[in-house]
C-alpha cells in the first residue's frame, strides 16, 4: 500500500494506493489540532501495511521552494524519522484547486468540500506521483 500526504497548518489530507492498481483513492484528513499526525500517519502506515509514503511539497509555480516548501520538506523528515518505510516528497502544486473543482463539479455542498478536500487533494498528489513513476518520468519529483 502506498500512502499519500497533502500536508497543512490546520488539516493533514491523507490518501492511499493499492501497489496492484496504482490508483489513488482519499482517505481521511488528519485534524492537527486534535490529534498528533505522526502518531496517525504512524498507525495508518502499520494497519494498512504501507511500502512507500509520498509528502506533497508545496513548489511555487515558478518552481521555487517558499517558506511552505520547506515546512513540507521538515514535515517529510519527520515522517521519515517516524516510519520505517521509504518516504519521497513530490510536487503538489494545484492540487487544492484540482481537488475543489472536482468536488464542485461532483455537486459536493460547501461544507462537505471543506471536510474532503484535503484527502481529496491527497489523492491528485498521490496519483500524479503515481503517473509519474509509471511513465519512469521524474521530472515532477521536489526532490
Amino acid at each position: 500500500m502506498i500512502l499519500g500526504i497533502d500536508p497543512g497548518l490546520r488539516r493533514i489530507g491523507i490518501a492511499v494506493a493499492d501497489e496492484d492498481t496504482w490508483f489513488a483513492r482519499p482517505l481521511e484528513v488528519i485534524d492537527v489540532r486534535a490529534v498528533d499526525p505522526l502518531a496517525r500517519i504512524a498507525r495508518l502506515a502499520v494497519e494498512r501495511g504501507v511500502t512507500l509514503v509520498v509528502v506533497g511539497v508545496a513548489v511555487g509555480l515558478s518552481g521555487r521552494r517558499g517558506p511552505a516548501a520547506r515546512s513540507h520538506e521538515e514535515f517529510a523528515s519527520q515522517v521519515r524519522s517516524a516510519l520505517e518505510v521509504e518516504v519521497v516528497e513530490y510536487d503538489e502544486r494545484l492540487t487544492t484547486i484540482l481537488a475543489e473543482r472536482r468536488l464542485r463539479d461532483a455537486g459536493a455542498s460547501a461544507r462537505s468540500r471543506k471536510g474532503l478536500r484535503d484527502a481529496v487533494a491527497a489523492q491528485v498528489m498521490l496519483q500524479g506521483y503515481l503517473d509519474s513513476a509509471r511513465r519512469g518520468d521524474t521530472r515532477d519529483s521536489a526532490t
